[in-house]
């Protein structure tokens, strides 16, 4: 025991094992959702649910372990809400793609991440991006992640007078859907720990009394699926694959490098502006995403949920070890998890509040800068409405080097963002 203490720097950091126990399993709580909702959306792609579920808590377990063994930050790592959206919803059904070439380029994004991770070019391409760009990005994936949730939860239905409308009030799926957003916003205003997974347990319950949905036979098995996703993936023609492979890059690059930046100041873990560990904390993000996509999942990212695990008194790497064998527990309850996620509108307040969040700092954009703001504004509305994070990224980056290089203010433009331009140029004219 005085090892492990000694080993995490609990006295350090002023924590012990009953406070980091606590957080890690308040961590765990916050994010579990995940291992429903990810098998879930890819589904949506023609992906086995059960290799999904299996490959999501295998990259979770990987990276949060790392995280906590070798960087000893209370940080947890799953699959992304919103790369897995890109994946699912522009690469393999927009742009028709097999799972399999998706994988592949998730595959080749993760190794290069791997290599920046390793090199100080990750700090130089995430400080290329401005700003204004990076939170509009995040809120534009907000906003597509939204939508899907609405769509999913058929809040949201098409229409041909006029494009889209709402769903109708005779339709169970739409009124499980507003009952559990509902159900989740309150719990998420009374700050209870685990909001968003009490709220899909209590929409299953519902679901269960009005006799929309049936209990699974069994909640418990051992594994199974893994076989389909496992070493499945391909690699697809290179003038294709590229930008995927670079969208998938940029998003995850300076997404994890915020939350990890901005759970490590939460945590009082960053010290006159030194992130102690920098390297193993980003080479957890990166490898889980290699071995990920190798097991058949997106890309991981840093939670943000670990915030509430921190607020619960974490400090230490042993939160995320807590959090990580939870998760481990998991992967036996795949015909529950399953079963679960049958019911879209399980699912969709977690996609439709995960978009509410990303888009928290779209207040702090200079809005009466317009050299910022229409940037901003492209990149916002476009990746929903073209139902492409590719589409709206590129334009958004292009329209920005565009108008500062017209209005005389060449010297804002870094570098590498005229390449990164000149690539979605390429890319779009395709």
């Amino acid at each position: 025991m005085e090892t492990l203490k000694k080993y995490f720097l609990f006295e350090e950091r002023k924590t012990n094992l009953r406070t980091e126990i606590l957080a890690g399993v308040t961590t765990f709580l916050s994010m579990v959702y995940i291992v429903i909702v990810n098998p879930s959306v890819f589904s949506a792609g023609g992906v086995n649910f059960g290799g999904v579920y299996i490959a999501t808590i295998i990259a979770a377990v990987t990276g949060t372990l790392i995280m906590g063994v070798a960087a000893n930050y209370p940080i947890a790592i799953a699959p992304g809400l919103g790369i897995n959206a890109y994946v699912v919803y522009t690469v393999i059904i927009l742009m028709g793609l097999s799972w399999q070439e998706a994988f592949g380029a998730a595959a080749i994004a993760s190794g290069i991440f791997i290599v920046l991770s390793l090199t100080s070019f990750r700090e130089m391409f995430i400080n290329s991006i401005p700003e204004t760009l990076k939170k509009a990005i995040a809120a534009g994936i907000g906003l597509f992640i939204a939508l899907i949730g609405f769509r999913n939860g058929h809040m949201v239905m098409p229409s041909e007078a006029t494009m889209v409308s709402l769903g109708s009030f005779s339709d169970s799926v739409f009124i499980l859907t507003l009952i559990g957003l509902v159900l989740t916003m309150i719990l998420m205003v009374l700050r209870v720990s685990g909001a968003v997974f009490i709220g899909m347990i209590l929409i299953a319950i519902i679901a269960k009394i009005l006799g929309w949905w049936e209990l699974p036979n069994e909640f418990f098995s051992m594994p199974s699926g893994f076989t389909e996703t496992f070493m499945k993936l391909e690699i697809g023609e290179i003038p294709i694959v590229a930008p995927i492979v670079f969208t998938i890059l940029l998003v995850t690059l300076f997404d994890t490098t915020g939350t990890m930046l901005g759970i490590g100041r939460q945590a009082g873990l960053i010290k006159d502006g030194h992130f102690p560990n920098l390297k193993s904390a980003l080479l957890a993000d990166s490898v889980a995403s290699f071995i990920g996509a190798f097991c058949g999942t997106s890309p991981t990212s840093a939670y943000v949920e670990s915030g509430t695990g921190v607020s619960a008194g974490g400090r230490t790497g042993f939160a995320s070890v807590v959090t990580a064998a939870l998760f481990i527990a998991m992967i036996f309850f795949q015909p529950l998890a399953a079963a679960i996620a049958s019911l879209p509108s399980v699912t969709a307040p977690a996609l439709i509040l995960t978009g509410c969040f990303m888009c928290s700092n779209i207040a702090t954009i200079d809005w009466n800068n317009y050299s910022e703001a229409f940037p901003a504004f492209l990149t916002l509305v476009l990746i929903p409405f073209t139902y492409s994070i590719t589409t709206g990224i590129g334009i958004g980056i292009l329209s920005y080097v565009i108008l500062k290089i017209g209005t005389g203010k060449f010297k804002e433009v870094h570098p590498l963002l005229i390449v990164m331009a000149a690539l979605f140029a390429w890319q779009l004219s395709m």
